[in-house]
């Protein structure tokens, strides 16, 4: 556990952990995951300035950058896809990790600019390394970048946030997929989508020819919990299965465990990831 130092007065704990399995049925694990904390390190060699004042300060200047990235399937080079993107979303980040330090309200739009850049520099990456076809390897990508006690999402594809707060378990992503999208113009039922071959299409994804990232915000609460997962979990795993299992588990660690037995269990019939971030009471 390390501890996080929000705007204003609230101290946040965080315990983070992330897992991925290839799964039952796949021949190749084509996901992939990062937990990353970044932090400036500022060394006072001499001053006269009281201590309290600097170490206040030197606030807000750690952060933890987490991702999960599943490659589609059906196409060459998903696992390539998907390794990618993180590893281009977090050199990106890092280049710019300025701007994870203490910032003023009125620069938080281009805060989460920056961060929407780090996924479409690697939507670009993918694109001019493969060419630019229908057959370009790709990957859907979702990002937490949490600050304090904020947390700022950047989505593509069909991989999802939820977080749980007091026994209860939203999820905050909507997946891009050409079912889901029928599903929100009332067009279809949930059986209908669920039967179709085109359901779980998806209809964005980066190094795609369509990319449309969504991005939003979470302010966490002590005792709150993020799950950040590809299918493979929430195929086998529904949500109500989700929030026992996080609310159990001791650990983020532990949570991740229970969740990739569960879904393992389940039929594990797609590579299966999940990162689990909790939010505790500062000391």
């Amino acid at each position: 556990m390390h501890p996080t130092t929000p705007e204003g007065d609230a101290v946040l704990r965080v315990d983070v952990w992330g897992l991925s399995h290839r799964g039952v049925v796949p021949q190749e694990n084509q996901d992939h995951f990062l937990v990353a904390r970044l932090h400036r390190s500022v060394e006072v060699v001499g001053t006269n300035v009281d201590a309290a004042e600097l170490h206040a300060r030197m606030d807000g200047g750690q952060a933890y950058l987490m991702v999960v990235a599943d490659g589609v399937g059906g196409r060459a080079g998903g696992a390539d896809a998907s390794r990618t993107a993180v590893t281009t979303t977090l050199e990106y980040v890092a280049q710019a990790s300025g701007c994870f330090h203490r910032f003023e309200m009125e620069e938080e739009h281009a805060f989460i600019d920056q961060l929407q850049a780090a996924v479409l520099t690697a939507h670009e990456r993918l694109r001019d390394e493969h060419g630019a076809s229908e057959w370009t390897p790709a990957t859907t990508l979702t990002m937490v970048m949490l600050v304090g006690a904020r947390a700022y999402l950047v989505h593509v594809g069909d991989s999802r946030l939820y977080y749980l707060r007091r026994q209860r378990i939203f999820q905050v992503t909507r997946d891009q997929t050409f079912g889901q999208f029928l599903l929100d113009s009332g067009a279809v039922t949930d059986e209908a989508v669920a039967n179709s071959p085109m359901g779980r299409t998806l209809a964005s994804a980066v190094g795609s020819s369509e990319v449309h990232p969504t991005v939003g915000l979470i302010d966490l609460e002590p005792g709150d919990t993020l799950l950040l997962c590809s299918d493979g979990l929430t195929r086998h795993v529904q949500d109500e299965a989700l929030r026992t299992l996080l609310e159990g588990a001791p650990s983020a660690r532990a949570a991740c465990e229970a969740l990739l037995a569960a879904a393992l269990e389940g039929g594990g019939s797609d590579n299966i990831t999940v990162v689990v971030a909790r939010a505790a009471a500062g000391a």
